[in-house]
Order: C-alpha cells, then structure tokens, then sequence
C-alpha cells in the first residue's frame, strides 16, 4: 500500500532513537493492548495480515503521531468492527451489546492453551513448484497497489539474485484483502545498495530481502 506507513528508504525523519529502559512494556496499557490482541485472535476471525492491513490505514498525520501500541489498538478496532465481532456502538461503549456476545469472549481457563498454539503462515505441507532457483536473476514488480502489500516502494523495479528458497508460505497481500493463502515460494533476494539506493551507496554492501514469487519477474 502506498501511504505514510512505508518509511522505507525515507529521508527527513529523524534518527533512530534507541530504548535501554528495562521491562517489556513501557506503560501499563501496552500490556492491556498486548494481551487484547492475543484474546482477540482465538477466535480465528481474522489474520495477522488483516491487522497489518488496518493498521495501513490510520490517517497519516495520526499514524506520524501515534506510538507503536497506540496503532496497535487502532488495527485492532478496526478488525474487530470490519470481522462482525463487534459493532461501533459496542466499541463506544466499551461493553457487549448481549449475554451471548459477552459470553463469547476468551475465558480464562483457555488463556494457557491459547498461548501455546502457534500460527503458522509456512505451507511447505501444499505442494508448489518454485518459479525461481538460487543463482537466478530476477527484477521486482513496479506496481502501486491500493491494498496492502509487503514489497516496499524502495525495492519496486529493482535487479536482485536469488540468495535462498525459504519454502512455501501464505501471501501476505491476498491474506489481509481476501483471505485467499495463496501458497507460493519465499526467496531471500540480494539487491546491491547501489541497485536501491543509487551510485552514492556503497558498492561494497548488499541488502537481502525477504520476497513472494508474485513479486518476481526474471531479469
């Protein structure tokens, strides 16, 4: 998706501030939003590429704002709202419309089980035949796409070589608009910095990412 999220490559925005302060959660309600997002999740209404989707489309000048749990909660609402698990009066008031919503949410007893289940996006168990081998060349999609995606604009029309298959996954873009898995290939590319950042790069550095096969062309 185009839009303020992808800082990508970007200039202007300050140095990269990092945090030594000691724990996980800086403030209370991190925790909160935190364990909101795993209760949430049992109920497999939605995927995590779902919640990236939402978080996307944050307002920019609200999205430059917010912290990282203040688009967290965001994303959240909003799947929550767009998935039928609640409705927008239920999200004002902060109470279920009805016993039987309220009666649906995760109970404490299955809090341990749901901490333990793991969700997997590798399919290596779908059988997909690689477009692609280590040593190929190939060349990113240019494409501008109105929903969500994992390619940043950076690495869009850009030479690589194939470095490694990871196997097969979930992609990321039909997941979040459709739920369709598609199950396809994952390679680690390696793009020259001079390829992605122009002859002011250093010629000696490399920069691999991590790309379906529906992002590839051959080169």
């Amino acid at each position: 998706m185009n839009s303020i999220h992808d800082m990508g490559g970007m200039h202007g925005m300050g140095p990269l501030v990092i945090e030594h302060e000691d724990g996980v959660f800086h403030e209370y309600w991190h925790g909160r939003v935190f364990a909101l997002r795993m209760a949430c999740a049992f109920h497999r209404r939605y995927n995590g590429d779902m919640g990236r989707y939402a978080r996307e489309r944050m307002p920019p000048a609200r999205f430059l704002a917010a912290s990282y749990y203040e688009r967290a909660l965001y994303g959240l609402e909003r799947v929550l709202v767009e998935s039928g698990m609640i409705d927008e009066a239920e999200l004002a008031s902060g109470r279920p419309a009805s016993a039987e919503r309220a009666a649906a949410c995760l109970q404490p007893a299955q809090v341990e089980a749901i901490t333990r289940t793991r969700r997997r996006t590798r399919m290596d168990e779908v059988q997909v035949a690689p477009k692609f081998q280590v040593g190929d060349a190939v060349m990113t999609r240019n494409f501008q796409p109105e929903g969500h995606t994992r390619l940043p604009r950076y690495a869009r029309g850009r030479r690589g070589v194939v470095q490694r298959d990871h196997g097969v996954f979930s992609f990321a873009d039909s997941n979040a608009m459709t739920r369709d898995r598609k199950p396809q290939h994952m390679y680690s590319i390696r793009f020259a910095a001079t390829e992605l950042w122009g002859e002011a790069a250093s010629p000696r550095d490399t920069l691999c990412l991590d790309v379906w096969d529906d992002y590839l062309l051959p080169a």
